[in-house]
């Protein structure tokens, strides 16, 4: 009963009603009040005729009490609204995913197969939202989170380009620390793709002078509060982050990786890391360097529930997504709750046959 006080208090009011009813005579009830008196009462009363109609008389009003008593009992629990919970299947839990891809130079190999395969992927998804964030010394929300997922492939099918260039910057480059090329052409063909790789890096290069590069716990904290309200509990958060760990930056990052890990795991967000394979490293890092940006994020990536991952020959970027995919924290649950309805139907019928029983009861006595 969802308010149960009309029970409480109005059946025990109801009894000392009837009890007072029953105890204590009606005014004027014994009284004589004019009339023809009769003699030989008790010869009337013991005629079979009078015991019959006064017996009949008894039961229709015992009856009639009952019925009154009856209906006022079934409004009392109507009021009290009667109601039982049941459990309802409202939806399914969706999944935000935002890809957050470190695109300085030593990661294009990497990067590209990570876009060209999730293109695929991107096409199977229903009904959750998709985002891309890039970084550098910047971050950029490439694509917010959209359900729109032919936009998305456009936006991943443009990001392979970039690092098609960026493949083609570093083919390019002559040995050395300095640009130098031998003929015009080589120099027209060098600007034209400066200025297409312009494109995307003037908004991942802010201030790169100062502040250096691959700021990775920024570009992490970007992606995070890339999702809309994150204490959203009806949909499953992840990132899948790939980066080299090589963090180059000249100013105190806000917030380190570490500390961009804290806040993904306060926030129920999911990271899965994707990490280049040992050759794929520039000339200028060390083995020792290697194994601690890897141990570094492995860390990181794990204290937020999410697997870390290394690309190689034998874990090749489409199956490191399946393995993603396949993991539980991408599980989609029923999305359950608890609704509460209205259960009044015994009790109006209960009341409907009252009111009914007390009527015909009421007939009977006015016509005996």
């Amino acid at each position: 009963m969802m308010y149960p006080n009309f029970i409480k208090l109005g059946i025990p009011i109801l009894a000392v009603a009837v009890l007072i009813l029953h105890i204590i005579p009606a005014p004027g009830r014994k009284d004589y009040t004019g009339g023809i008196r009769t003699g030989a009462a008790s010869l009337i009363n013991s005629l079979p005729v009078f015991k019959r109609v006064y017996m009949r008389g008894r039961i229709l009003s015992f009856l009639y009490e009952l019925f009154v008593i009856g209906a006022i009992v079934s409004m009392l629990f109507l009021l009290a609204r009667p109601y039982k919970t049941e459990k309802m299947k409202i939806g399914v839990q969706k999944r935000d995913i935002i890809l957050c891809l470190d695109v300085s130079y030593s990661l294009y190999e990497l990067n590209y197969e990570l876009a060209d395969y999730l293109e695929e992927v991107v096409t199977e998804l229903q009904g959750d939202r998709f985002g891309i964030t890039i970084f550098n010394t910047s971050s950029v929300v490439y694509a917010p989170l959209t359900d729109d997922y032919s936009y998305i492939v456009t936006r991943l099918e443009e990001l392979e380009n970039y690092f098609t260039l960026q493949k083609e910057y570093e083919d390019m480059l002559p040995p050395g620390d300095w640009i130098t090329f031998e003929t015009d052409e080589e120099w027209d063909a060098y600007y034209d793709l400066d200025n297409r790789l312009a494109y995307i890096e003037a908004g991942t290069l802010v201030n790169n002078h100062e502040r250096g590069s691959s700021l990775i716990g920024e570009g992490l904290a970007s992606a995070l509060y890339s999702f809309p309200s994150i204490g959203d509990e009806s949909r499953t958060r992840i990132i899948i982050f790939a980066t080299d760990n090589a963090d180059a930056s000249r100013v105190q990052e806000i917030p380190d990786l570490a500390g961009a890990s804290a806040l993904c795991k306060k926030n129920d967000v999911t990271v899965f890391a994707i990490f280049p394979s040992e050759d794929a490293y520039f000339s200028d890092y060390t083995i020792a360097d290697y194994e601690g940006f890897k141990a570094d994020l492995r860390a990181a990536v794990e204290n937020t529930g999410g697997e870390f991952y290394v690309q190689s020959k034998a874990e090749t970027v489409s199956s490191i997504v399946e393995e993603i995919r396949s993991h539980e924290a991408m599980a989609v649950d029923d999305i359950i709750t608890e609704i509460q309805i209205d259960t009044p139907v015994p009790y109006m019928i209960a009341l409907l046959i009252c009111i009914a029983g007390s009527m015909l009861v009421l007939l009977f006595l006015k016509g005996k």
